[in-house]
């Protein structure tokens, strides 16, 4: 007889995968509008601390106090450099950690939205860092002006010489030089992140085949399962408590000795299982079983033991 192996458990089936152009879904416009104008006012909001940390590090200028007012001590102090220098580093290094927070904490609005937030608060972060660094002991200096005597040097707070601030046609304002500075690296950051981006929506998204179900989408069943999951190809059997039974099981061999089992088509071309000649079955030798057939031989007794006392019987 053929014995059918019984069909291995079918693998789970993974979550199927967005359909293909389909983006996920997005916020309304108007609270994304509304993020990236909070954005940007927190931005520049920021330039106060920026300002704060440029006039700490930026150099004072030697100034000496003459009868008409103030003088250079030099033609061309290296402090005025390093005031400009200190406030380009510092304002890309600004740049760059503005557009790595808003990359990172407001993911659901990334894309031009957040692109346009941190540059404009980048531009407006600028100027109020200068006007907050410049002012920083400006009035102090004045007075020392006016009242210190003739041949003292006093010292001028940090001033830009690379950046400027003007107004075109008088209403539109316009930034120049070092004030540019971190808004071009918030752009240049934000960018670079975006192209760096694994996902299109530059939004993070499930992996396809693997997370948890929308809301409301429940698992997919795999094929043929019934009561138990994940056992297709198994179907359920009454006499097994609950267990599934393996599928195929029809042509088994039965037990040596025990004849066909019950409800199992029996093969007439087949020779007898092992074991004693049950119904049904003719005789390993192919020949019908007949009263003329000598009964099989019975093994010998072995002899009893002499009791005591008796004596041996001789051996042959």
């Amino acid at each position: 007889m053929s014995v059918v192996d019984p069909e291995p458990p079918a693998a789970p089936q993974p979550f199927p995968a967005p359909a293909p152009g389909v983006e996920p879904r997005r916020g309304p416009a108007g609270r994304t509008l509304l993020v990236a104008v909070a954005t940007a006012l927190v931005v520049a909001g920021l330039g106060v601390p920026l300002g704060l940390l440029w006039a700490a590090l930026a150099p004072d200028v030697p100034v000496l106090r003459t009868a008409t007012g103030g003088a250079l001590t030099e033609p061309q102090p290296e402090q005025f450099v390093a005031a400009d220098g200190w406030f380009s580093l510092l304002g890309l290094a600004f740049g760059v950690l503005v557009a790595v927070l808003g990359w990172v904490l407001l993911r659901g609005q990334r894309g031009p939205a957040g692109l346009v937030a941190v540059v404009v608060g980048g531009l407006g972060a600028a100027p109020l860092a200068w006007q907050v660094g410049r002012r920083i002991g400006l009035a102090e200096y004045q007075r020392l002006l006016e009242t210190a005597p003739v041949g003292e040097l006093i010292s001028r707070p940090p001033d830009l010489r690379a950046g400027r601030f003007e107004w075109v046609f008088g209403f539109v304002p316009t930034l120049q030089g070092d004030l540019l500075v971190p808004a071009f690296a918030a752009a240049v950051t934000y960018t670079l992140l975006a192209g760096w981006s694994r996902y299109a929506s530059l939004r993070p998204e499930p992996e396809p085949g693997f997370g948890l179900p929308p809301a409301g989408v429940a698992w997919p069943e795999p094929p043929g399962t019934t009561e138990h999951p994940g056992t297709a190809g198994w179907p359920a059997s009454a006499d097994t408590a609950g267990w599934p039974a393996p599928a195929g099981t029809t042509g088994w061999p039965a037990p040596p000795g025990a004849g066909p089992a019950p409800g199992l088509p029996v093969d007439p071309t087949a020779g007898p299982p092992t074991g004693a000649p049950s119904a049904g079955f003719p005789p390993a030798d192919g020949n019908p079983a007949s009263s003329d057939s000598p009964a099989p031989r019975s093994p010998e007794a072995a002899p009893a033991p002499p009791a005591p006392g008796e004596a041996k019987p001789p051996r042959d």
